[in-house]
């Protein structure tokens, strides 16, 4: 099963499903806020964090992973998913309903994008291992590749450190070899009628106005915010609008 790291109490929990490169650590604040009202979940997927390493990355898997999980707490869940987790989520519902009882989807649509991170993975396995000891090491490095301070230092808390030998956690080479899968989105036909909320950042262009037909077509219930100020990233942007966001919309 993936790893979990569970806080707060409750009957039903909140499931959180980080995105691409990500963790359930990158959560850790954002979680311990909400689970001051509820149970909270955060995972790690597959080939992230602290969970096992497979070859296959699709949101079939994915959904599977999640489902697994549900299970070992109950059955039943709240779902929050950002950008590949909320892509994970949205899977979920639609081939596993019982398992969700209301949607979260951060900034993503169900939809495949034209975009890609190879070149995020290329940089980060150009990184040589053997020569770290210090994250700011491996930062000195992936700058060459990265210019973009956050984004490294998000990257970054996917190091490893033990007894002087640093690895990435994350398997770059089968997301690599899954990125159009992870870009794409399965064929289904749904849909889900619990509640649904999308939540997108109103400075992101990852959910366009029109990916809203496809989106009712899947999510008929679905319900959307923008968090203004936000990008992609609204969850750490914004974080107590997003927990507000996220709050109302759980709310019996």
């Amino acid at each position: 099963m993936l790893n979990t790291v569970e806080m707060g109490e409750g009957a039903v929990p909140l499931i959180i499903v980080h995105g691409l490169f990500g963790s359930a650590r990158n959560w850790r604040v954002l979680q311990k806020r909400l689970a001051e009202t509820r149970r909270v979940v955060a995972v790690d997927l597959r080939n992230h964090g602290d969970s096992f390493w497979s070859a296959d990355n699709s949101y079939e898997a994915l959904a599977e992973d999640l489902s697994e999980v549900i299970g070992a707490y109950g059955g039943e869940a709240d779902v929050l998913g950002h950008s590949m987790g909320g892509k994970a989520a949205m899977v979920l519902a639609l081939t596993r309903p019982e398992r969700v009882r209301r949607l979260i989807v951060a900034d993503i649509a169900p939809v495949a994008y034209a975009h890609t991170q190879a070149g995020h993975i290329e940089a980060m396995q150009a990184v040589d291992m053997s020569v770290v000891t210090r994250r700011s090491e491996a930062d000195k490095q992936l700058a060459a590749h990265v210019p973009n301070a956050p984004l490294r230092a998000f990257f970054l808390q996917s190091i490893a450190l033990e007894e002087g030998h640093a690895r990435w956690k994350l398997n770059l080479a089968a997301l690599g070899a899954e990125m159009p899968k992870i870009m794409g989105f399965p064929p289904l036909d749904g849909p889900f009628t619990k509640p649904v909320l999308m939540l997108r950042g109103a400075l992101s262009d990852y959910v366009k106005p029109e990916m809203q037909p496809e989106i009712l077509r899947l999510f008929p219930k679905a319900g959307f915010t923008e968090i203004e100020g936000a990008g992609h990233w609204l969850h750490a942007e914004k974080p107590r609008e997003f927990q507000a966001g996220v709050d109302g919309f759980l709310v019996p």
